[in-house]
């Protein structure tokens, strides 16, 4: 029997979801944006039982980091860091956009 992590987004992981369905909706179609969003909850719901599948973001690896990791739901990346029993979405956004500033604003400040 494997061990089942929980998993929580963050306020900011929540925010970026709401951002993303936001988007969709305005910029393409609210069906668009239904199955986005499911489509990321399903890689979420598998870090309960496979928290370590994803691979080290590398803005973060070259700096030495290596506490976080990330999967992706293309163009979407969800970075989270696993702690104890626990899994901690921590930003939820599009890999197109300035990960390097994002990625200092939500970990590193």
């Amino acid at each position: 029997m494997s061990t089942i992590f929980q998993v929580f987004l963050t306020v900011s992981a929540q925010k970026d979801l709401e951002e993303i369905f936001s988007f969709l909706v305005d910029n393409d179609s609210k069906n668009a944006a239904e199955y986005v969003l499911s489509s990321i909850e399903k890689k979420l719901e598998t870090l309960r039982e496979f928290p370590l599948r994803g691979v080290y973001p590398n803005e973060l690896a070259v700096l030495g980091i290596l506490d976080y990791r990330e999967l992706f739901f293309k163009p979407y990346r969800i970075i989270y860091k696993v702690q104890d029993l626990k899994v901690y979405i921590i930003l939820i956004s599009d890999g197109r956009r300035d990960m390097q500033t994002l990625l200092q604003k939500r970990i590193l400040s």
